[in-house]
Protein backbone atom coordinates (compact mmCIF):
# COMPACT_ATOMS: atom_id res chain seq x y z
CA UNK A 1 0.00 0.00 0.00
CA UNK A 2 0.58 3.48 -0.82
CA UNK A 3 0.40 5.75 1.83
CA UNK A 4 0.75 9.11 2.44
CA UNK A 5 0.79 11.75 5.86
CA UNK A 6 -0.19 14.80 4.66
CA UNK A 7 0.63 16.61 7.65
CA UNK A 8 2.92 14.55 10.02
CA UNK A 9 5.02 17.26 11.83
CA UNK A 10 2.36 17.90 14.86
CA UNK A 11 1.96 14.59 15.67
CA UNK A 12 5.46 14.02 14.98
CA UNK A 13 7.83 16.47 15.62
CA UNK A 14 10.63 14.55 15.81
CA UNK A 15 10.28 12.88 18.63
CA UNK A 16 8.18 9.66 18.02
CA UNK A 17 7.98 7.49 15.14
CA UNK A 18 5.94 6.30 11.91
CA UNK A 19 8.12 2.59 12.10
CA UNK A 20 5.05 0.97 12.69
CA UNK A 21 3.05 2.29 10.04
CA UNK A 22 5.99 1.67 7.63
CA UNK A 23 5.88 -2.26 8.54
CA UNK A 24 1.99 -1.88 6.57
CA UNK A 25 3.09 -0.09 3.12
CA UNK A 26 5.18 2.92 1.75
CA UNK A 27 5.01 5.69 3.41
CA UNK A 28 5.54 9.33 3.01
CA UNK A 29 5.39 11.59 5.23
CA UNK A 30 5.38 15.12 4.86
CA UNK A 31 5.89 17.88 7.69
CA UNK A 32 2.96 20.40 6.11
CA UNK A 33 1.21 20.56 2.98
CA UNK A 34 -0.51 23.66 1.66
CA UNK A 35 -4.32 23.51 -0.66
CA UNK A 36 -2.37 24.07 -3.84
CA UNK A 37 0.10 20.70 -3.22
CA UNK A 38 -2.84 18.30 -1.58
CA UNK A 39 -3.66 16.42 -4.67
CA UNK A 40 -0.07 16.60 -6.17
CA UNK A 41 1.05 14.41 -3.03
CA UNK A 42 -1.93 12.18 -2.82
CA UNK A 43 -2.20 11.06 -6.41
CA UNK A 44 -0.61 7.68 -6.28
CA UNK A 45 -1.68 7.23 -2.52
CA UNK A 46 -4.07 4.55 -1.35
CA UNK A 47 -4.15 5.61 1.96
CA UNK A 48 -3.91 8.96 2.88
CA UNK A 49 -3.52 10.45 6.87
CA UNK A 50 -4.34 14.45 7.58
CA UNK A 51 -4.90 16.01 10.43
CA UNK A 52 -5.70 19.19 9.49
CA UNK A 53 -5.25 19.33 5.82
CA UNK A 54 -9.01 19.64 4.10
CA UNK A 55 -9.77 16.67 1.35
CA UNK A 56 -12.84 17.95 0.18
CA UNK A 57 -14.95 17.26 -2.64
CA UNK A 58 -13.16 18.38 -5.27
CA UNK A 59 -10.34 17.23 -3.94
CA UNK A 60 -11.50 13.61 -3.49
CA UNK A 61 -12.56 13.30 -6.94
CA UNK A 62 -8.85 14.09 -8.18
CA UNK A 63 -7.35 11.00 -6.00
CA UNK A 64 -9.12 7.94 -8.17
CA UNK A 65 -6.16 5.67 -6.80
CA UNK A 66 -7.61 6.53 -3.08
CA UNK A 67 -9.29 4.15 -0.58
CA UNK A 68 -8.76 5.04 2.55
CA UNK A 69 -8.28 8.58 4.74
CA UNK A 70 -7.11 8.48 8.50
CA UNK A 71 -7.65 11.54 10.13
CA UNK A 72 -5.23 12.15 12.59
CA UNK A 73 -7.69 13.67 15.28
CA UNK A 74 -11.06 13.10 17.06
CA UNK A 75 -12.54 15.67 14.86
CA UNK A 76 -13.00 15.17 11.62
CA UNK A 77 -14.32 18.30 9.63
CA UNK A 78 -11.81 18.59 7.32
CA UNK A 79 -12.89 15.62 5.63
CA UNK A 80 -16.12 15.50 3.22
CA UNK A 81 -17.14 12.25 4.96
CA UNK A 82 -20.38 12.41 2.51
CA UNK A 83 -18.26 12.75 -1.13
CA UNK A 84 -15.29 9.87 0.15
CA UNK A 85 -18.11 7.40 0.68
CA UNK A 86 -19.68 8.19 -2.79
CA UNK A 87 -16.09 7.71 -4.03
CA UNK A 88 -16.32 3.99 -2.02
CA UNK A 89 -13.62 5.70 0.46
CA UNK A 90 -13.65 4.80 4.02
CA UNK A 91 -12.75 7.35 6.82
CA UNK A 92 -11.81 6.69 10.83
CA UNK A 93 -10.76 9.13 13.31
CA UNK A 94 -9.16 8.97 16.53
CA UNK A 95 -11.70 8.95 19.15
CA UNK A 96 -10.43 10.03 23.25
CA UNK A 97 -7.06 9.60 22.34
CA UNK A 98 -6.37 12.88 24.53
CA UNK A 99 -9.27 13.40 27.13
CA UNK A 100 -7.06 13.01 30.29
CA UNK A 101 -4.47 15.44 28.05
CA UNK A 102 -7.37 18.33 27.87
CA UNK A 103 -8.75 17.34 30.84
CA UNK A 104 -5.73 18.10 32.57
CA UNK A 105 -5.44 21.13 30.40
CA UNK A 106 -8.68 22.87 31.88
CA UNK A 107 -6.93 22.55 35.07
CA UNK A 108 -3.57 23.98 34.26
CA UNK A 109 -5.45 26.75 33.24
CA UNK A 110 -7.36 26.95 36.05
CA UNK A 111 -4.80 26.88 38.28
CA UNK A 112 -2.95 29.78 36.73
CA UNK A 113 -5.78 32.17 37.54
CA UNK A 114 -6.66 31.30 41.02
CA UNK A 115 -2.65 30.54 42.08
CA UNK A 116 -0.73 32.57 39.55
CA UNK A 117 2.61 30.40 39.84
CA UNK A 118 3.96 31.06 37.26
CA UNK A 119 3.38 35.07 38.07
CA UNK A 120 5.45 34.16 41.37
CA UNK A 121 7.91 32.48 39.23
CA UNK A 122 8.92 35.07 36.81
CA UNK A 123 9.27 37.63 39.78
CA UNK A 124 11.27 35.60 42.05
CA UNK A 125 13.89 35.19 39.49
CA UNK A 126 13.80 38.61 39.33
CA UNK A 127 14.35 38.91 42.97
CA UNK A 128 11.59 39.82 43.97
CA UNK A 129 11.24 37.31 47.01
CA UNK A 130 14.70 38.43 48.49
CA UNK A 131 13.41 41.73 48.92
CA UNK A 132 10.02 40.91 50.67
CA UNK A 133 10.06 42.23 54.19
CA UNK A 134 7.91 39.14 55.65
CA UNK A 135 8.59 35.22 54.58
CA UNK A 136 5.94 35.68 52.44
CA UNK A 137 4.02 37.76 50.02
CA UNK A 138 1.85 37.99 47.47
CA UNK A 139 0.57 40.65 45.50
CA UNK A 140 -2.72 38.83 43.03
CA UNK A 141 -6.24 37.32 44.80
CA UNK A 142 -5.56 33.79 45.92
CA UNK A 143 -8.44 31.73 45.23
CA UNK A 144 -9.62 28.24 46.98
CA UNK A 145 -11.24 26.14 44.43
CA UNK A 146 -13.10 23.96 47.38
CA UNK A 147 -16.61 24.69 47.65
CA UNK A 148 -16.78 26.87 44.35
CA UNK A 149 -19.46 25.92 41.61
CA UNK A 150 -17.83 24.65 38.05
CA UNK A 151 -20.19 24.58 35.09
CA UNK A 152 -19.38 22.28 32.26
CA UNK A 153 -21.40 22.51 28.49
CA UNK A 154 -21.29 19.06 26.87
CA UNK A 155 -20.66 15.66 29.22
CA UNK A 156 -18.62 13.80 26.02
CA UNK A 157 -15.47 11.77 26.98
CA UNK A 158 -13.46 15.15 28.34
CA UNK A 159 -16.47 16.46 29.65
CA UNK A 160 -17.09 13.75 31.86
CA UNK A 161 -13.52 13.32 32.72
CA UNK A 162 -13.24 17.05 33.96
CA UNK A 163 -16.41 16.84 36.04
CA UNK A 164 -14.67 13.98 37.64
CA UNK A 165 -11.35 15.92 38.73
CA UNK A 166 -13.94 19.73 39.58
CA UNK A 167 -15.39 17.16 42.16
CA UNK A 168 -12.17 15.50 43.44
CA UNK A 169 -11.20 19.35 44.19
CA UNK A 170 -13.77 19.72 46.24
CA UNK A 171 -16.02 21.76 43.86
CA UNK A 172 -19.95 21.50 43.48
CA UNK A 173 -20.45 20.72 39.37
CA UNK A 174 -23.58 21.81 37.68
CA UNK A 175 -23.80 20.77 33.64
CA UNK A 176 -25.60 21.85 29.85
CA UNK A 177 -26.16 18.28 28.60
CA UNK A 178 -28.59 16.12 26.09
CA UNK A 179 -28.09 13.24 28.26
CA UNK A 180 -31.30 12.49 30.36
CA UNK A 181 -29.04 10.76 33.38
CA UNK A 182 -26.23 12.61 34.91
CA UNK A 183 -23.38 10.89 36.49
CA UNK A 184 -23.67 11.04 39.75
CA UNK A 185 -22.51 14.39 41.86
CA UNK A 186 -23.29 16.46 38.84
CA UNK A 187 -26.69 18.27 38.71
CA UNK A 188 -28.58 19.19 35.64
CA UNK A 189 -29.65 22.79 34.55
CA UNK A 190 -30.53 24.91 31.83
CA UNK A 191 -27.67 26.81 30.22
CA UNK A 192 -29.74 30.25 31.47
CA UNK A 193 -29.00 28.73 35.37
CA UNK A 194 -25.41 27.56 34.60
CA UNK A 195 -24.31 30.79 33.09
CA UNK A 196 -25.58 32.88 35.83
CA UNK A 197 -24.90 30.57 38.97
CA UNK A 198 -21.47 29.21 38.72
CA UNK A 199 -17.41 30.48 39.15
CA UNK A 200 -15.79 28.33 36.28
CA UNK A 201 -17.56 27.79 32.89
CA UNK A 202 -15.50 24.92 30.87
CA UNK A 203 -16.97 24.57 27.30
CA UNK A 204 -16.65 20.90 25.68
CA UNK A 205 -19.87 20.63 23.59
CA UNK A 206 -19.28 20.22 19.74
CA UNK A 207 -19.31 23.05 17.45
CA UNK A 208 -23.04 22.65 15.36
CA UNK A 209 -24.76 25.77 14.06
CA UNK A 210 -26.80 26.05 17.31
CA UNK A 211 -23.32 26.03 19.58
CA UNK A 212 -21.34 28.54 17.73
CA UNK A 213 -21.29 31.67 19.83
CA UNK A 214 -22.65 29.91 22.69
CA UNK A 215 -20.81 32.21 24.29
CA UNK A 216 -21.81 35.79 22.79
CA UNK A 217 -22.61 38.84 24.75
CA UNK A 218 -26.31 38.11 25.85
CA UNK A 219 -24.72 34.77 27.76
CA UNK A 220 -22.03 37.32 28.94
CA UNK A 221 -24.23 39.69 30.84
CA UNK A 222 -25.92 36.47 32.59
CA UNK A 223 -22.38 35.49 34.03
CA UNK A 224 -21.28 36.88 37.40
CA UNK A 225 -18.17 39.31 36.76
CA UNK A 226 -16.10 36.99 38.98
CA UNK A 227 -16.36 34.12 36.45
CA UNK A 228 -13.99 32.34 34.95
CA UNK A 229 -14.41 30.96 30.84
CA UNK A 230 -12.31 28.42 29.96
CA UNK A 231 -12.80 27.06 26.03
CA UNK A 232 -10.57 24.02 25.40
CA UNK A 233 -13.47 23.01 22.92
CA UNK A 234 -13.42 24.81 19.75
CA UNK A 235 -12.56 28.76 19.42
CA UNK A 236 -16.28 29.83 17.64
CA UNK A 237 -18.12 28.32 21.00
CA UNK A 238 -17.35 31.86 21.27
CA UNK A 239 -17.66 35.53 20.44
CA UNK A 240 -14.00 36.50 20.69
CA UNK A 241 -15.03 40.01 20.65
CA UNK A 242 -17.73 39.84 22.81
CA UNK A 243 -15.37 38.41 25.46
CA UNK A 244 -12.51 40.60 24.78
CA UNK A 245 -15.13 43.15 25.67
CA UNK A 246 -15.88 41.70 28.70
CA UNK A 247 -12.53 41.70 30.29
CA UNK A 248 -11.90 44.91 29.53
CA UNK A 249 -15.02 46.23 31.12
CA UNK A 250 -14.60 44.24 34.03
CA UNK A 251 -17.47 41.82 33.08
CA UNK A 252 -15.91 38.76 33.23
CA UNK A 253 -12.60 38.15 35.60
CA UNK A 254 -10.63 35.56 33.21
CA UNK A 255 -10.88 34.10 29.96
CA UNK A 256 -8.93 31.08 29.44
CA UNK A 257 -8.06 29.03 26.11
CA UNK A 258 -6.63 26.74 24.15
CA UNK A 259 -8.13 27.14 20.69
CA UNK A 260 -9.10 30.28 18.78
CA UNK A 261 -11.70 30.70 16.14
CA UNK A 262 -8.55 31.16 13.28
CA UNK A 263 -5.52 29.07 13.84
CA UNK A 264 -2.90 30.56 14.26
CA UNK A 265 -4.91 33.61 15.16
CA UNK A 266 -4.27 37.56 13.62
CA UNK A 267 -2.84 40.07 15.10
CA UNK A 268 -5.39 42.11 16.08
CA UNK A 269 -7.20 38.95 17.38
CA UNK A 270 -8.60 40.82 20.68
CA UNK A 271 -7.63 38.49 22.59
CA UNK A 272 -4.08 38.76 22.48
CA UNK A 273 -3.53 41.78 24.14
CA UNK A 274 -5.45 41.52 27.41
CA UNK A 275 -3.94 40.93 30.30
CA UNK A 276 -7.02 38.52 32.10
CA UNK A 277 -7.06 36.28 28.75
CA UNK A 278 -4.66 33.49 29.04
CA UNK A 279 -4.23 31.93 26.00
CA UNK A 280 -2.02 28.67 24.67
CA UNK A 281 -1.47 27.96 20.98
CA UNK A 282 -3.83 25.03 20.66
CA UNK A 283 -1.32 21.78 22.95
CA UNK A 284 -3.69 20.64 25.10
CA UNK A 285 -4.15 17.54 22.66
CA UNK A 286 -0.23 17.41 22.57
CA UNK A 287 1.59 15.96 25.54
CA UNK A 288 3.90 12.97 24.46
CA UNK A 289 1.45 10.77 26.12
CA UNK A 290 -1.69 11.30 23.59
CA UNK A 291 0.39 11.97 20.69
CA UNK A 292 1.62 8.55 21.14
CA UNK A 293 -1.61 7.34 21.51
CA UNK A 294 -2.91 9.45 18.60
CA UNK A 295 -0.34 7.84 16.19
CA UNK A 296 -0.54 3.87 17.98
CA UNK A 297 -4.56 4.14 17.17
CA UNK A 298 -4.21 5.35 13.74
CA UNK A 299 -1.51 2.88 12.69
CA UNK A 300 -3.71 0.00 14.20
CA UNK A 301 -6.88 2.04 12.37
CA UNK A 302 -5.06 0.92 8.95
CA UNK A 303 -4.02 -2.77 10.22
CA UNK A 304 -7.90 -3.12 10.64
CA UNK A 305 -9.00 -1.99 7.84
CA UNK A 306 -6.47 -4.24 5.47
CA UNK A 307 -7.29 -7.30 7.55
CA UNK A 308 -10.97 -6.43 7.03
CA UNK A 309 -12.38 -5.38 10.51
CA UNK A 310 -12.24 -2.03 10.19
CA UNK A 311 -12.52 0.25 13.22
CA UNK A 312 -13.37 3.99 14.22
CA UNK A 313 -15.38 4.71 10.93
CA UNK A 314 -17.24 8.02 10.56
Amino acid sequence: MRIVILDGFTADPGDLSWEELEALGDVTVYERTTSDKTVQRASDAEIVLTNKVVLDKDVIAQLPKLKYIGVLATGYNVVDVEAAHEHGIMVTNVPAYSTESVAQMVFAHLLTVTNRTEHYAIQNRAGVWNRSKDFCYWDTTLTELAGKTFGIVGLGNIGQRVAEIALAFGMKVKALSSKDVLPRGIEKVSLEELLSTVEILSLHCPLTESTRHLINRESLQLMKPTAILINTGRGPLVDEQAVADALAEGRLAAFCADVLSMEPPAADNPLLQQPNAYITPHIAWATTEARVRLIKVAVENIRCFLSGNPQNVV
